[in-house]
């Protein structure tokens, strides 16, 4: 292949190359000691050079230079893996360019006319190629050669990206290649004439961590169900890790049953997906999280910049993201300053002059009248520009569907919490009596649902009207809304508890739901109306949960409550399916409802959904268990001495899953459950994580003097009793008697000893252990599958486990390189059917597993078997109905072996319009030979009285529920015979079978012509039993009767008659040794089928 020009000296470059042919300008060379008979220990040396090297001279040991003559500079301009390849390269430069040369009369003209010819035939090349879309296509083309020519992957396999790092076999390091493809992690080596290759698919990889191994500190270990691997000295560590996170990630999500997860567009083609790609979409779900913006949004521009914080009186350096629908900023310091601006908020962004003080200004206005200035805008212009497109697109299409209205003028509820603005909409199930809003909002939630504020006012409004003060003045010196800004002396004020007349405000400002809400006019109203009388297992589901939400507050001991509960869930259900209903909403919304409108209510439980708890509440609630897994690891993190007393995380962990789900709303008190909701409305779910190791930390003596794990959960439910908050410690009789804990110390405490745990180390905790659940998923999966087969079949438990294992393997490799490549394993609701394979596949499955090779008639054989197999006709075999063919095959007795056969030449499995693929002959068969059986007793009997004597045998010993095949006709039985030829070939017996297979195929051939006869004499017709069965291929058959036919009773009878054939078909077959040979050819043969076809 072409290469860019690079400089060499030719002078030492001649102690390792050798020049085979040469001109003026041109020399062709081959590396010393590739191809050389002699001279073995050199080509070691030289070769080995190359590996630590990582030079191109080891897959492409061939090169074409540029020499101009009297210059002491020479340029590699191609190289190759076979002489052929340069050969091709050299005779394309004697035509086209040699005859050129002599115009130049300057040295440097030539040697750039030259250069300048290559790098357009590389630029044309990369166009068409894998490199179009990377930073540097010429390198990425030379490492792509590389890794095609060690591995003979087809060429669908996308790689990604290339490291050079050393890969450890216990002690003893191997300095090699790391690729990184979309599928697979692959590594490369040769050291001193030995060559390692490992190739590792991503839907085997359990778990990535970083680990230390003596002086290493930064190895990253890959496990996988069987071994695990280790690779270090990486220049960027970093890096290596998160691309390989990602890689892992997206690869299971693409592959496995990831139970509702959600896959951005962009990585749902993984033939599209690059290094860049990755890293960006690194940085847009960090920007989601960091913001809480929803997760449909494609991050536009990001750019250092300073923004004028008023309140810190100073510029605040930072970064500027901007979305499809957002301006974001965040201080250097995560946490420390950040706001947020909808564009749907912007009135007007323009470029204001600029000075030394304030260079590259840019002022922001408000519909609000507020407005922000932003400086240090390298690309300011650019910025603006494509902003106020931004701008126009949006007033555009808020005017197409909104015509010409005003906006209103608050989407924030004004009013007292508990209100609902459906009330006065009457439900299927409430009483005929209709409430006013008015009445409803100040007679009864205000009197009757909160009665603890009149029992005590001057110990409760007194606190509260000093909080509303308080936020107050934030609020005139930071701003009102979703564009305040956060600091931490608003973190300050959420820790001592939002007041509870703004704690829906501040809710719906914190989360952004507000801006949703606004974008979404009348959305609710239609999706309750859509909604009522829909039945569905969400909505049974909702139906039996709605009385156990929050059932001590009076809200919800009424019909007011509980139907406005039930129409925000049941719309929520009808707005999104994928999730419908998952226990612990209808404690989240009952919450939320008490504090909101019910329209506003119901856009807060989206936004704790689709944005800020993503993944959580789907079929398998992975989101939760993944941050109950990431939970463990922060144990370990962050509580090293509880870690090492209790060396088994798991039970405290999986307490954590509740406190997620719920967010602590089922394990606290109802007003301390409050102020933790406050802090993940602000925080997001970092404060969830930092609450629950304060807790853990709290208990950390205790816990560690545990003696098992019922104790341990015991210590932390007493402890969470005790959690309360001023409020109810006030009204607490015995408050003094026990010992509390106030939730705002706690909050305090948590956000002090672990408030440096940034978003971006979540989001990167989560991407690794997203992997290990996946994986954890796809055991049980597995086990849930090998459970159900297990009864049906004699095939081993080990056994039926490799064969699922080779099974998903053939499955994942129609979706690496067949015709799914590129797309997503569909997900489907049977366990035993998560895995199809199509009739290709299972042609390869029947190669490497069949004990009975068939030569060329194989693929027949392969077809017919999949076809009766295939009983629903879909063309696709699940992993149970494969399983049933194995157990036949190696398991089953002779009756049942030959009865697979006989079923495998008739209808269905052979069709009337079959047509003969394979070029072995139809087998000549005699009518006129005598027919006579040796007796072991030296008897010498006929066949027809022998057989007689077995038929009756066999309808002797016939099962009761064995259902009766249909009769075979002799173009049927003709394939049954070509099939037996077929398996004879190269068997050592093969004299003996074939002399035996014509002995048993004269005889059947005899039996159906005295039936025919006997049919034609009496003029009776024989009833067939109806069956499903498998038709046969067509054959060269001069004279067919149509009426000739026999029964599976008379060819079984027939085979058994010759022993040799009886031992033949009984023969065992080590099971254990095909599986294994299996795994070690399934890869090499479809790749190399797949890189034919």
């Amino acid at each position: 292949m072409w290469v860019t020009p690079e400089e060499v000296v030719l002078k030492n470059a001649l102690k390792l190359w050798v020049t085979d042919r040469s001109n003026d300008y041109f020399l062709l060379q081959h590396r010393r000691g590739h191809g050389e008979t002699g001279g073995k220990i050199t080509g070691l040396l030289v070769g080995a050079l190359d590996t630590v090297l990582d030079s191109n001279a080891r897959v492409a040991p061939f090169r074409l230079v540029l020499h101009v003559p009297g210059c002491q500079v020479s340029w590699v301009i191609a190289s190759g893996v076979t002489l052929e390849e340069v050969q091709k390269h050299w005779k394309w430069l004697d035509q086209n360019i040699l005859p050129y040369m002599a115009v130049f009369e300057n040295k440097e003209d030539a040697a750039s006319f030259v250069q300048g010819k290559v790098k357009g035939l590389i630029a044309e090349e990369v166009l068409g190629g894998q490199a179009a879309g990377e930073d540097d296509p010429a390198r990425f083309r030379e490492d792509l050669a590389r890794f095609e020519q060690r591995f003979g992957l087809p060429q669908r396999e996308k790689l990604v990206t290339h490291y050079s790092c050393c890969c450890w076999k216990g002690r003893v390091p191997r300095q090699g290649s790391l690729y990184l493809t979309t599928n697979h992690i692959a590594f490369y080596s040769f050291l001193l004439g030995k060559e390692v290759k490992l190739l590792v698919p991503w839907a085997d990889v359990t778990q990535l961590e970083r680990v230390s191994v003596g002086l290493l500190t930064d190895v990253i270990r890959v496990y996988t169900r069987r071994r695990q691997r280790d690779f270090s000295m990486f220049l960027n560590v970093d890096e290596v890790m998160n691309l390989m996170c990602q890689l892992a990630d997206i690869a299971l999500r693409r592959l496995l049953d990831s139970g509702g997860l959600t896959l951005d567009q962009s990585l749902q083609d993984s033939t599209n997906i690059t290094k860049r790609l990755l890293e960006e979409e690194s940085l847009r779900q960090y920007v989601l999280s960091l913001f809480g913006l929803p997760r449909s949004e494609r991050l536009q521009e990001v750019m250092s910049c300073s923004i004028w914080t008023a309140h810190a009186r100073c510029h605040t350096p930072g970064t500027l993201y901007t979305t499809d629908g957002y301006l974001c900023f965040s201080s250097r310091e995560e946490g420390q300053c950040k706001l947020i601006i909808p564009l749907k908020e912007m009135l007007s962004i323009e470029k204001a002059d600029s000075t030394s003080v304030l260079p590259n200004p840019v002022i922001i206005s408000l519909r609000c009248k507020r407005a922000f200035q932003l400086i240090d805008l390298s690309q300011r212009d650019e910025l603006v520009e494509k902003m106020r497109e931004r701008l126009r697109d949006l007033h555009w299409k808020q005017a197409m569907i909104h015509g010409h209205e005003q906006r209103k003028k608050s989407t924030i509820s004004s009013t007292p919490y508990y209100t609902f603005c459906y009330d006065t909409v009457q439900s299927d199930d409430e009483d005929s009596s209709v409430i006013s809003d008015k009445a409803l909002r100040h007679m009864v939630l205000a009197d009757t649902f909160h009665p603890s504020q009149s029992d005590s006012p001057d110990e409760t409004r007194n606190p509260e009207r000093v909080k509303e003060r308080l936020w107050e003045d934030h609020f005139t010196e930071f701003g009102r809304g979703v564009h305040m800004f956060h600091t931490d002396k608003i973190h300050k004020l959420v820790v001592l508890g939002i007041p509870e007349s703004l704690r829906g405000e501040l809710w719906l400002s914190f989360s952004d739901a507000c801006s949703s809400l606004a974008a979404h006019q009348n959305y609710y109203t239609d999706l309750v109306e859509k909604s009522r009388g829909q039945t569905s297992i969400a909505t049974e589901e909702i139906e039996r949960d709605l009385h156990r939400s929050l059932p001590e507050h009076p809200a919800f001991q009424n019909d007011t409550g509980i139907s406005a509960l039930r129409r925000v869930l049941r719309a929520y259900a009808y707005r999104n399916p994928t999730i419908g209903y998952c226990q612990s909403m209808n404690i989240l919304a009952s919450v939320m409802l008490l504090y909101t409108k019910e329209e506003e209510a119901f856009w807060l439980l989206a936004t704790v959904c689709e944005r800020m708890l993503p993944d959580y509440f789907n079929r398998r609630v992975i989101g939760a268990q993944v941050d109950q897994s990431v939970f463990e690891e922060l144990i370990r993190e962050r509580l090293p001495e509880l870690a090492e007393h209790i060396p088994d995380l798991s039970p405290l962990a999986s307490v954590s899953l509740t406190w997620f789900l719920t967010l602590f709303l089922s394990v606290l008190s109802f007003r301390s459950a409050l102020c933790v909701l406050d802090c993940f409305f602000y925080h997001g779910i970092r404060s969830i994580f930092q609450i629950g190791l304060a807790v853990l930390e709290a208990n950390a003596a205790e816990l560690c003097a545990c003696t098992d794990d019922g104790q341990a959960l015991m210590i932390l439910s007493s402890f969470l009793d005790q959690v309360t908050h001023e409020d109810e410690t006030h009204m607490c009789a015995d408050a003094r008697a026990t010992q509390h804990v106030n939730i705002t110390t706690l909050i305090a405490d948590a956000h002090e000893k672990f408030g440096s745990l940034t978003v971006k180390h979540v989001e990167m905790l989560r991407c690794r252990h997203r992997i290990q659940v996946l994986q954890a998923h796809e055991d049980t999966t597995k086990d849930n599958v090998l459970r159900l087969v297990n009864p049906e079949v004699s095939v081993s438990q080990e056994h039926l486990s490799d064969l699922y294992d080779l099974f998903k393997t053939e499955h994942f490799i129609n979706l690496y390189w067949g015709d799914g490549a590129g797309c997503s394993s569909v997900p489907v609701s049977s366990s035993t059917d998560r895995y199809f394979v199509d009739r290709a596949q299972f042609k390869s499955l029947y190669e490497l597993l069949t004990p009975w090779l068939c030569g060329t008639h194989t693929d027949t054989v392969a077809q017919r078997t999949f076809t009766l197999l295939d009983q629903d006709q879909d063309n696709q075999i699940n992993f149970s109905e494969f399983t049933r063919w194995i157990d036949i095959v190696y398991c089953e007795e002779l009756n049942e072996k030959i009865r697979l056969l006989y079923r495998l030449h008739i209808p269905p499995a052979m069709t009337d319009h079959e047509e003969d693929s394979s070029p072995m002959k139809s087998p000549i068969l005699s009518t006129s030979r005598p027919l006579y059986v040796n007796l072991p007793n030296g008897e010498r009997r006929s066949y027809e009285e022998q057989l007689q004597q077995m038929l009756q045998d066999l309808s002797t010993g016939k099962k009761k529920d064995e259902k009766i095949l249909p009769y075979m006709n002799q173009r049927e039985f003709i394939q049954f015979c070509k099939t037996f030829y077929s398996m004879f070939q190269g068997d050592p017996d093969e004299a003996e079978l074939f002399q035996a297979i014509g002995m048993v195929a004269s005889l059947v051939l005899q039996i159906g012509e005295a039936r025919h006869r006997r049919h034609s004499s009496s003029g009776q017709e024989e009833v067939h039993a109806p069956n499903t069965v498998i038709s046969g291929e067509s054959a060269d058959v001069s004279q067919v009767e149509d009426d000739w036919s026999v029964s599976f009773e008379q060819i079984l009878a027939s085979l058994l008659t010759e022993q040799v054939l009886v031992n033949f078909l009984d023969r065992p077959v080590d099971l254990s040794a095909k599986i294994g040979s299996a795994k070690m050819r399934q890869y090499q043969e479809r790749a190399g089928l797949l890189m034919i076809s």
